[in-house]
Order: C-alpha cells, then sequence, then structure tokens
C-alpha cells in the first residue's frame, strides 16, 4: 500500500512539479507544497505517513497528527524543511504518554 501511495503521489506531482520549476520567479503554490510533504513523508520509513495529516498556508506547512515517537515527530518536521518552497514548520503533530 505505502508503495502505491508513494507512486500515486509522485503521478500527481508531475503538473506540479513543471508549474514550480518553471524557471519563474512566482512562489510555490501551497498545494504543491502540501503534495510534496507528503509524498517525503510517506517515502521515509521512519514516519507514519497515513497518520500525519498535511497542510500549507502562505508556504507555511501544519503538520497534524499521531506520532509513535518524538524522534518520530522531529523527523516528520525535517522531512517537511527540505521541501521547496517551505518557509516554516508548525509541528502539531501529538506524541502519546
Amino acid at each position: 500500500m505505502r508503495k502505491y501511495l508513494v507512486a500515486l503521489t509522485a503521478l500527481s506531482l508531475t503538473s506540479a512539479v513543471a508549474w514550480a520549476d518553471n524557471g519563474s520567479h512566482h512562489p510555490v503554490k501551497d498545494s504543491y507544497i502540501t503534495t510534496k510533504v507528503k509524498a517525503e513523508l510517506a517515502a521515509d520509513h521512519a514516519t507514519k505517513a497515513r497518520e500525519i495529516h498535511v497542510a500549507t498556508v502562505n508556504g507555511v506547512v501544519i503538520l497534524r497528527g499521531v506520532a509513535a515517537s518524538e524522534a518520530e515527530k522531529d523527523r516528520a518536521e525535517q522531512d517537511a524543511m527540505r521541501v521547496k518552497g517551505v518557509q516554516a514548520v508548525h509541528n502539531e503533530i501529538k506524541v502519546p504518554d
């Protein structure tokens, strides 16, 4: 299932990447950032992407959901920060006690 999600996400990125990387000086769209962050989380075996929800507003990524550990929570934030166009990350992921 994870491979299918990654493949599907990669296909949906094709047109977004063409728009974002066309050499123009236009900012990266929030929808592109959200899709790319989701793909990064899905590709990273250290995170449970299906339990992390991603939203982007004006280049600021908001992560919500549940992580198994602080390390997983931190890793999700690092994954998001690697995406082109991300201005900041608000990490609201919860770690159960």
